[in-house]
């Protein structure tokens, strides 16, 4: 019997052993968590990670100017805010205009008109008019004959007298011209320059070199000063040069006379404006009331070049009240206005033809 009991209870537990999950089966329960110390998690840290490093990296146009910085003195041509081309001289498509002399700063040069202070300012701290143009442009730039001619002029005093270091030309240049207006001689005044190049009865074709920009007279930086003179070479026979410079292809002038209640010039007065395409504003003032002469056709008041063919708005304070008026600039020749208060704006040159031809350029 006791032999039997303990079969019967070595089966039972045998039984019982069988029935209970295989050891097997529990073992990877147990192994999970050490699975899970790993973190997954980790994994998108390390792909994001390179992110940052490709999406700053410089891309090679904006790697580009440091080496060019670096070993290139002069930036490339696209990059520089050069002049464009010129009409061919001399040019004229419509009554009145004469554009007769080339740009008198080489096109591969950054210049431009100085802005403040156009033709028919005051001179600064005096009643001195402005009787020309100033052109922006850096020291020791070479100074070209707007036209074929003779100089006439080479070194200081022109308007103070020969020789005088005083003069508030400084050192000037001035070409008689072997072409006219009409029946009248016109001349070119190149001024404040550091260096001249020719002698008096030296012959220039147009674009030769005369001197160098500098800064002497009176000045307040290196600029070459520009003049055009009619008839005679004097300071009172001066007229506006951006009237009388070839536009640059594309651009025109803007001109106007705006006139007061007696119908005489309003002088000093401020004009704005505005391209209505691209937003970019202009001021110009109207010309002082001294010796400052308008042109023969137009009579202006006012002029302002390098304007970009388009859509203008012209707006002037006057009269306790804004004037405005839209015009459009064309190319390659005077953009004319009047302004009267019993007229007001009107477009279109004086007293323009009936039938007309370019004018023939003379010879004195």
């Amino acid at each position: 019997m006791i032999r039997f009991d303990r079969l019967a209870l070595l089966c039972l537990a045998w039984l019982l052993a069988a029935l209970q999950p295989p050891a097997a089966a529990a073992q990877p329960a147990a192994a999970a968590p050490a699975v899970e110390v790993t973190q997954p998690a980790a994994v998108p840290t390390l792909a994001i990670t390179p992110l940052p490093a490709v999406t700053s990296r410089p891309t090679p146009t904006q790697a580009a100017p440091p080496v060019r910085l670096a070993f290139d003195e002069d930036p490339p041509a696209e990059e520089l805010d050069l002049r464009p081309p010129l009409y061919d001289l001399p040019w004229a498509i419509q009554a009145g205009d004469h554009f007769l002399f080339q740009w008198p700063i080489a096109a591969d040069r950054i210049s431009w008109i100085e802005p403040n202070y156009r033709y028919g300012d005051y001179f600064p701290d005096s009643e001195v008019i402005h009787t020309g143009i100033d052109i922006e442009v850096a020291r020791g730039t070479p100074v070209l004959a707007a036209g074929p001619g003779k100089v006439v002029w080479a070194g200081y005093g022109l308007l103070l007298g020969r020789g005088n270091l005083d003069d508030p030309y400084g050192q000037a240049v001035v070409v008689r011209h072997d072409f006219g207006y009409g029946s009248r001689q016109l001349f070119t005044v190149y001024a404040h320059l550091d260096r001249i190049d020719v002698k008096e009865g030296q012959y220039l074709e147009a674009g030769d070199p005369l001197g160098l920009v500098g800064s002497t007279g009176k000045v307040t930086g290196p600029h070459l000063h520009f003049e055009v003179r009619v008839e005679q070479n004097a300071f009172h026979t001066s007229r506006n040069p951006e009237l009388w410079i070839a536009p640059p292809q594309g651009y025109g002038v803007l001109a106007g006379r705006i006139t007061r209640t007696s119908g005489l010039p309003f002088p000093d007065l401020d004009v704005f404006i505005q391209s209505l395409e691209t937003g970019e504003r202009w001021q110009v003032r109207t010309y002082g009331p001294l010796s400052a002469n308008g042109d023969d056709f137009y009579r202006e008041n006012l002029a302002l070049g390098d304007l970009p063919a388009g859509r203008y708005q012209v707006k002037f304070y006057y009269n306790w009240s804004w004037r405005t008026h839209e015009i459009t600039i064309q190319p390659g020749m005077v953009n004319y206005f009047t302004y009267s208060l019993r007229d007001g704006f009107v477009d279109g040159p004086p007293n323009p033809a009936a039938s007309w031809s370019p004018p023939e350029w003379s010879t004195p």
